[in-house]
């Protein structure tokens, strides 16, 4: 039988993307080599350096470019000298909304030998479902008298009942998977229009599902939860702001962002996925050799799994398991002094001994 081959796009992006991302690469071309599948990567130079030489993040066809690809493997977005919202609206933004990637799938542990900056932090192991492509990042609204003393900014967000509902179903169908316990974020106590949608669309889908126990939870209690209590959530499901913060949250309270792994799921597979760590570009470390590559390695392993490889991600899983074990692999981020290169090596050699 013929091996397997994936058409990958590849975008290492800006600082340390272009340090994980390589990394991240020959750790899964070892674990396909072993489950009998490969890939087939292309690269494309696109990001910050590009947006400072010709004035934009991509190609005008760059979208055309990535529909033809299984899958897209992305670094970080953003450098020192582009704004923020130039590199996020001119790359990360367009991607997740032309291919409907309206999950962002965020999954959170604390590894036994990681540091939590908690003083006696329980097991974590939750996942947060994050609204991707509407909500309060939106693109309506505008700003009147620049520069004026009444100057005026106006930003509406825009909750749909066809988006806030599939990623709540989303969502209950991967509590479904785990412990049967959901907690939905809101702030319907002061954000008089939209949250209150959002509530009535989670009430109106758990009602199909009797077996899942679902909570309603404040945003800011959820927050002070999350440091509390973070043993109590599993499943966490929030509009693209709320689901943003708690994301970042819930990584620093399983001991490092460096090691967080996200997808933007396009769930029916109508266009293709793109898979990113959450960490960023980190451009105060880029280009010392010192960048975590687990989160891009974790990424990789959701890749593999939307890929149809399940085995092949859990060899993944076992494999950053077995070299976090060891603290002489952590990096600055995690409190140790070991290089990129040194905990590639280790999954590589993890993932050739499973």
């Amino acid at each position: 039988m013929d091996e397997v081959i994936h058409d990958i796009a590849v975008i290492p992006g800006d600082g340390i993307g272009d340090e994980v991302v390589p990394a991240a690469q020959r750790v899964l071309e070892a674990v396909g080599a072993r489950h009998g599948f490969g890939f087939r990567w292309t690269a494309y130079d696109w990001g910050c350096e590009r947006y400072l030489e010709t004035g934009a993040m991509m190609p005008d066809d760059g979208l055309e470019q990535l529909r033809a690809h299984e899958a897209i493997f992305l670094g970080a977005v953003g450098a020192p000298g582009v704004p923020d919202h130039v590199s996020l609206w001119g790359l990360l933004i367009p991607i997740r909304r032309t291919f409907e990637q309206y999950v962002n799938l965020r999954p959170i542990r604390l590894f036994d030998a990681v540091q939590s900056p908690l003083a006696h932090p329980p097991r974590i192991d939750l996942v947060v479902v994050r609204e991707n492509v509407e909500g309060e990042y939106s693109e309506v609204g505008g700003r009147l008298y620049a520069g004026q003393e009444g100057e005026l900014a106006a930003q509406l967000a825009v909750f749909t009942r066809r988006g806030t509902e599939r990623v709540v179903r989303y969502a209950f169908a991967r509590a479904a998977e785990r412990s049967g316990r959901l907690v939905s974020a809101t702030k319907s106590n002061g954000i008089i229009h939209t949250m209150p949608f959002w509530d009535e669309v989670v009430d109106a889908v758990a009602a199909e599902h009797p077996d899942i126990e679902v909570e309603r939870v404040l945003i800011d209690a959820l927050c002070a939860r999350v440091v509390s209590r973070p043993g109590s959530l599993d499943v966490i499901v929030g509009s693209n702001l709320f689901g943003d913060i708690l994301s970042d949250l819930t990584a620093a309270v399983a001991g490092s962002i460096g090691i967080a792994p996200a997808a933007n799921l396009n769930p029916e597979r109508d266009h293709p996925s793109m898979f990113e760590p959450v960490h960023g570009s980190a451009p105060d470390i880029a280009g010392q050799g010192i960048a975590n590559p687990v989160g891009q390695v974790w990424t990789g392993a959701l890749m593999l799994e939307h890929l149809g490889h399940p085995e092949a991600a859990a060899a993944v899983h076992h494999a950053i398991e077995h070299v976090l074990d060891d603290r002489v692999n952590h990096t600055p981020d995690l409190g140790g002094r070991a290089t990129t290169e040194q905990v590639t090596v280790a999954l590589e050699v993890a993932i050739g001994q499973a």
